[in-house]
């Protein structure tokens, strides 16, 4: 249904208004308070306006200027008949604060040209993600590279900002394989957009295209004035456990691990990290294969060429220990100069089996340089000779003869080791612990804790070494025996011990001599074990006396008959138990001597000898009765 348009004087609302001919100026003027230029800027005005608005529509960006800040709204202008609203949140900086005020000029997005309220709505946001959008589209056809932002290390490779998030394979971070993605976090790269799909919001990127671009060209220079022992700048481009590459300009060399430091160092990050610049020189270049070895430790002085002067012999020095091994322990006595300290050189009393008993890792010690080798290398240490010697007052504070008490350390098969003074042991040889008790190991008579007398028999500083002796202490049975019988003594004993060539008889406690199968008996014995047993009390008589070799010659035939010998009672089977209730050492140890398996030896070997010789008589006499 058609509405009537109003009518007006002068004509029709909303159409042009017909002045007649000769009255235009006149009707005008006489309306108080129209002005003709005013109605002129105002038909101006009001046309570009429509004309404006015309253009403007949704979803495109548009310039605006601030108006006013509302509570939780910024008024913006954009020149359309009423003004867009934007929510306070998006000018929102990193500080939590709001970064805008009226008056600033701001690029939005039209989202809607009219909401409930009369308001145009806008959004700063997405105009700036749809100039993002718009940039990376056009890096992308015109194949340039863009700068962005590792923000996060994601399955497959780093998230990285560009306005926008994007994503970089693992494998397009560099030309190198890169192990430690989470080391990129934080940095930023140029890099070149190799895949865009707006309406899924995908950005994918590449590294590795702009620096094999910028590698290209570097590259060629790099090359052309790479040589053997020139000294370069470069950047520290990635760490391993063996070493850094070093990016030299287009081309990345390796700064192994042994090259770094005159020092002990266990990994690269100690000394260096992802991004320093240092300077390297050339060690080695293979310009087929393009590889570059580096050295930095050999831009700076070689430690061991001062070191005869700085840690000359017997010097004290100070350093750290930085390693155990089993056979002694590494010190560091500056960084590139280690010592080391055997075992043997940590303790004069003690036998260290492991240096850990001694020192420990990090342990700052006091030392003696004991010899250095240049050529080698080498730094020898001591630790004990930071303190005296004990073995060199030895000499001084016992003599030979000097009787001492001292406490069981160690028995071993061959002996038992007293410790006379701390740090000082003696030997107490197993020979040397009874006159005449056959002792198989030191432990049948003594344990380990036993405070024990003994004799000092010898003293070897030099070597240190301290004899003793406890068998010393007690009277020498057999000495005695010598000096108060001679052969042709006949005297009671007991058969001790049987053996194939004769019978042991033990005529006083620890003394015994050997009768000789043919000295047995008249009648021919073959085995002396059909006619005697161990216990059995016999009469022997003396034929030889040996005091140097010790040793005693017994017959039991050529005692037939003959009386006893009438001598002193000699003071050598006394139990010593029996005296006053109490035992010492020395009474412990009894026979040995005569019952050891070198002396039967040696007696076996003369009880031939006196055969033969009893052979030679008997045929003498035979050939003399027969004469």
């Amino acid at each position: 249904m058609d509405t009537e348009t109003p009518k007006t004087e002068g004509g029709v609302a909303g159409e042009p208004f017909e002045t007649p001919a000769g009255e235009e100026d006149q009707t005008i003027d006489s309306t108080p308070g129209i002005d003709v230029e005013e109605i002129d800027d105002f038909a101006a005005a009001l046309a570009e306006y429509e004309s404006k608005a015309s253009v403007i529509k949704e979803g495109e960006v548009v310039h605006g200027r601030v108006i006013r800040l509302m509570e939780k709204d910024v008024v913006v202008d954009i020149g359309y008949k009423s003004e867009g609203i934007i929510d306070k949140s998006e000018f929102r900086g990193l500080d939590g604060k709001i970064n805008v005020a009226a008056g600033d000029e701001v690029d939005v997005l039209l989202e809607k040209t009219e909401d409930s309220k009369g308001y145009v709505v806008l959004s700063k946001e997405k105009a700036e993600r749809l100039k993002v959008w718009k940039s990376v589209e056009e890096a992308y056809e015109k194949n340039e590279a863009i700068t962005g932002r590792v923000i996060d290390r994601i399955k497959g490779g780093l998230k990285v900002d560009i306005g926008l998030p994007a994503f970089l394979p693992g494998s397009l971070v560099d030309v190198r394989p890169v192990r430690n993605l989470e080391s990129m976090i934080g940095l930023e790269f140029r890099m070149r957009v190799i895949k865009v799909n707006k309406r899924r919001g995908n950005i994918v990127l590449s590294r590795k295209a702009v620096l094999e671009e910028e590698n290209a060209s570097k590259k060629a220079d790099t090359l052309a004035n790479l040589e053997e022992g020139k000294i370069l700048r470069g950047v520290v481009k990635n760490l391993t456990e063996y070493g850094a590459f070093i990016d030299l300009g287009g081309i990345d060399g390796l700064l192994h691990i042994t090259d770094i430091s005159w020092g002990r160092i266990n990994n690269p990050s100690e000394k260096f990290q992802i991004g320093d610049e240092l300077d390297v020189i050339v060690l080695k270049f293979d310009r087929e294969r393009e590889r570059v070895s580096l050295g930095f430790k050999q831009l700076q002085e070689d430690p061991w060429e001062s070191a005869p002067v700085k840690y000359p012999t017997q010097s004290r020095i100070r350093g750290k220990v930085v390693s155990l091994t089993d056979y002694g322990a590494f010190v560091e006595v500056e960084e590139g100069i280690e010592g080391l300290i055997h075992v043997s050189e940590m303790s004069w009393t003690k036998r260290v089996k492991h240096p850990s008993k001694m020192l420990n890792i990090a342990d700052w010690v006091e030392c003696i340089v004991l010899e250095i080798d240049q050529e080698g290398r080498r730094l020898s240490l001591g630790l004990k000779q930071t303190e005296p010697n004990p073995w060199d007052m030895i000499s001084s504070k016992y003599r030979i003869g000097d009787n001492i008490t001292g406490t069981v350390r160690n028995i071993t098969d061959f002996g038992a080791f007293v410790e006379v003074e701390e740090g000082i042991d003696g030997l107490v040889h197993i020979s040397d612990l009874s006159w005449t008790r056959r002792i198989n190991h030191p432990s049948d008579v003594l344990n380990k804790g036993d405070e024990v007398e003994a004799l000092i028999l010898k003293i070897d500083s030099e070597n240190q070494r301290l004899s003793l002796g406890v068998k010393q202490l007690q009277p020498n049975v057999l000495e005695d025996f010598f000096q108060t019988h001679s052969d042709g003594a006949v005297l009671p004993g007991k058969v001790v011990r049987l053996t194939e060539f004769g019978a042991f008889v033990e005529m006083f406690e620890g003394v015994e001599g050997l009768v000789h199968v043919s000295e047995l008996s008249t009648e021919h014995i073959e085995k002396p074990e059909d006619h005697f047993a161990v216990g059995q009390e016999v009469r022997v008589k003396v034929i030889k006396i040996d005091p140097i070799e010790k040793k005693i010659g017994l017959s039991i035939k050529a005692a037939i008959g003959e009386p006893d010998t009438e001598i002193e009672a000699m003071p050598l089977g006394e139990d010593a138990a029996s005296r006053d209730g109490s035992a010492t050492l020395g009474d412990l140890m009894d026979p040995s001597i005569f019952r050891s398996e070198g002396n039967e030896a040696d007696a076996e070997a003369e009880a031939k000898e006196t055969a033969a010789e009893s052979d030679g008589e008997a045929s003498d006499t035979k050939d003399n009765e027969d004469g």
